[in-house]
């Protein structure tokens, strides 16, 4: 049990300290990955930036994901997603789309994207049910990025194993047998407020 976002961000400070000195590029999803990302990047001596994903929900049941989708139009989706109509399916894509464009008009006047060609790359949340999100967002930076490594709070033995696939390397502070939800693993696990990510993105 973490006490909240930043206990977490502290370990994985300490478990990527050997990054330090490699002005690595820290790539915080959104919006619960962003104070962590805030902290790394300031105990590795990096820089900070978002990586803009975004949950694929299943028709009628918004809490549960089926895949996820990027910025750059990216898209993985599940395979229980063939458990719902192709329609139903990229309207709630078409949906995200929108959010992610609306997100980026947002944060990009505040901090425009950091190039991250040739750089050692970290993105981090706070946890993963499933995986989605975290490997949609290592696909946007495949054949980019010098080194990926994908760092989370929690994640279940199922999600750690689709993300070693592709990062180079995958950080994960507690893998449990047992997952219902990330939130489960949090004493504090209060939603971040977008005003939050903007002021941290300034700092």
């Amino acid at each position: 049990m973490f006490r909240d976002r930043l206990d977490a961000a502290e370990q994985l400070a300490h478990r990527l300290a050997h990054l330090r000195g490699s002005n690595p590029l820290v790539l915080a999803i959104p919006r619960g990955g962003v104070p962590m990302g805030r902290f790394l990047a300031d105990a590795l001596e990096g820089e900070l930036d978002v990586v803009l994903v975004r949950k694929i929900r299943a028709p009628g049941s918004p809490e549960f994901a089926i895949g996820a989708i990027s910025e750059d139009g990216t898209m993985k989706l599940d395979a229980v997603a063939a458990q719902f109509s192709q329609q139903a399916v990229e309207r709630e894509a078409e949906q995200q789309r929108k959010l992610l464009a609306e997100r980026r008009q947002r944060y990009s006047p505040i901090r425009p994207p950091i190039p991250p060609e040739g750089r050692v790359v970290v993105i981090v949340d706070d946890g993963s049910a499933t995986g989605a999100t975290m490997e949609a967002a290592l696909k946007t930076l495949q054949g980019r990025a010098a080194r990926l490594i994908a760092a989370l709070g929690v994640a279940p033995p199922s999600a750690v194993a689709r993300l070693q696939a592709i990062a180079d390397e995958v950080v994960c502070l507690d893998v449990p047998q047992r997952f219902m939800a990330v939130g489960q693993f949090y004493a504090d696990f209060g939603q971040v407020e977008e005003e939050e990510v903007l002021e941290l993105l300034e700092e």
